[in-house]
């Protein structure tokens, strides 16, 4: 027995699934592997939940530390310009940032907290993914700590961010398709159907989790799956949220596609294709990636875990698909989970208990401490500014600067005569940028506008607004854009990102060279 034995013994897998005959056709599976119980162990409510916990209070701890973060700054923007879409994201963090930001204005505690039950929701899933697999306490206890101990997923939980949310609930499907793999329950697809809608209304993303999942169980079962009619209810109940979003995307010349290529080159700065999967195992953590790779290679080998080796091959494409399309290594970190959970249950029940725990306790010390340094502790005044335009360094330096960037525009929009000021607009290079501008300055400055991502679809300055404020590092956009041109302010933070929110100059456009509405579509860009 997978569950309660310290080693599997071989034989035959016989799983009744005759109580779910209402909702899913009475069967009887027998496949050659080990003899897993029905029944999974029982849940590790107090050690899970104590893991979830601590968590939690070290996330709340720093919930408010800092500044908001650049992508906080543009959900909030787009907030306040409610859409059924957007360039670059679905409807979803947009209206929750506005949600909260009305009950709470300018509360950054709660603006961020949902993003901290989520991730303490993922952690206790985690571990009931462990269950589904036959782990006991140890294993739910290690996939917990799996989760919680990786920095990326950790600091994800700090911010309101679409991987705050796009994660879990990634976590949260692979978890109803393991549990339907156990029990054969239909029920099991609707809800998962349910959270895939949720998730289309962050990213587009999990799409290719379904495809991953298709593919797997066509080369390696159960093939039933594909022929269950909730699944596919489910399918076209999931699509049919999207119909708003479709419908704002093919009226604005579908910009989603395009992000592909845009994010393929953002890659570039940290690597790129080749450094992929060393980026997607580093994020994980140093237990995270040992039980990643210990979990795929279970899923996949290891006999007792058979019947759900169609996960493991589902957490591979996954990678390779990823990978191929050049998108971001922690797109595959929804898969995280699942994988982890395997490899806690194999790690729990292979091989001489106090060898495991030699190699655990150190390992186990190590990820959390790791984790926790990863936490906003540092006071502000000993953070070191960033020593170029690294990519890697943007969740900490992306919360720095945004006041001084809106206080020396404002102070250059003072410093305008009257008639200028009349007709007077903002533009700034980068989505950021504007969001700060948006948000900051309390009514002090005109009308933002900014060609950057959805910024960019916003809408254009009026054809009337002859001044411009002009937001960005170099004047070469500002000479194309108007017949003259001078710097009349500069934001220079000492923790800024260089380009974004320091070492940026506002230069002063007068004269449009042609009418906004004119030029407006060629500026934008993703």
């Amino acid at each position: 027995m997978l569950a309660g034995a310290a080693e599997a013994s071989p034989g035959v897998l016989t799983v009744d699934h005759a109580a779910n005959t209402k909702f899913g056709r009475a069967m009887t599976t027998t496949t050659t592997g080990a003899d897993i119980e029905t029944s999974p162990p029982r849940f590790a409510r107090a050690g899970v939940g104590a893991v979830a916990a601590v968590s939690s209070i070290a996330l709340l701890v720093f919930l408010d530390r800092y500044g908001y973060f650049g992508d906080e700054l543009y959900f909030l923007s787009a907030g306040r310009r409610l859409s059924f879409g957007y360039a670059d994201q679905g409807p979803a963090l947009p209206l929750i940032a506005h949600v909260l930001d009305s009950v709470a204005p300018g509360s950054l505690f709660v603006l961020r907290l949902p993003a901290v039950l989520a991730t303490a929701a993922a952690i206790v899933i985690s571990a009931q993914i462990a269950r589904e697999f036959g782990g006991g306490r140890g294993a739910q206890l290690l996939a917990a700590g799996g989760y919680a101990t990786s920095p990326f997923l950790l600091v994800q939980g700090g911010q309101l961010a679409t991987n705050s949310f796009d994660i879990p609930l990634w976590v949260l499907i692979t978890w109803l398709l393991v549990r339907w793999a156990r029990t054969r329950d239909d029920r099991l697809l609707l809800w998962a159907a349910v959270a895939t809608a949720f998730a289309l209304q962050i990213k587009w993303l999990v799409p290719i989790l379904w495809i991953c999942v298709g593919l797997s169980v066509l080369l390696v079962g159960p093939r039933e799956l594909l022929r269950r009619r909730f699944l596919w209810v489910g399918a076209a109940g999931a699509a049919l949220t999207t119909i708003p979003m479709l419908v704002w995307q093919a009226g604005n010349g579908w910009p989603q596609l395009a992000m592909g290529s845009v994010i393929a080159a953002e890659n570039d700065t940290v690597g790129g294709r080749p450094a992929f999967v060393p980026l997607a195992l580093f994020i994980a953590g140093l237990l995270g990636g040992v039980l990643l790779l210990c979990g795929v290679w279970a899923l996949l080998r290891w006999e007792p875990l058979r019947p759900f080796r169609f996960v493991g091959v589902t957490v591979v494409l996954t990678f390779v698909v990823f990978m191929v399309l050049g998108g971001r290594a922690y797109y595959v970190a929804g898969v995280y989970a699942v994988a982890m959970a395997a490899g806690a249950v194999w790690l729990t029940r292979d091989g001489p208990r106090r060898r495991r725990k030699i190699v655990a306790v150190p390992l186990i010390a190590a990820s959390a401490a790791l984790a926790g340094w990863s936490l906003p502790w540092q006071p502000e005044r000993d953070i070191p500014p960033v020593s170029a335009d690294d990519g890697m360094a943007t969740l900490t330096y992306g919360r720095f600067g945004w006041p001084e960037l809106a206080e020396e525009t404002a102070a250059a929009y003072r410093d305008l005569t009257d008639e200028e000021r009349e007709w007077a607009v903002v533009i700034a290079e980068s989505y950021w940028q504007a969001s700060a501008l948006d948000n900051y300055p309390d009514g002090d400055l005109p009308a933002v506008y900014s060609p950057g991502r959805g910024w960019g679809y916003f809408g254009a300055p009026p054809d009337d607004a002859t001044t411009v404020l002009y937001v960005d590092r170099y004047p070469d956009t500002a000479r194309e854009l108007c017949a003259h041109v001078d710097p009349v302010g500069r934001a220079d933070a000492r923790l800024g990102i260089p380009g974004v929110s320091r070492d940026v100059t506002i230069w002063k456009c007068v004269d449009p060279r042609q009418p906004w509405s004119t030029i407006w579509p060629s500026l934008r860009r993703l």
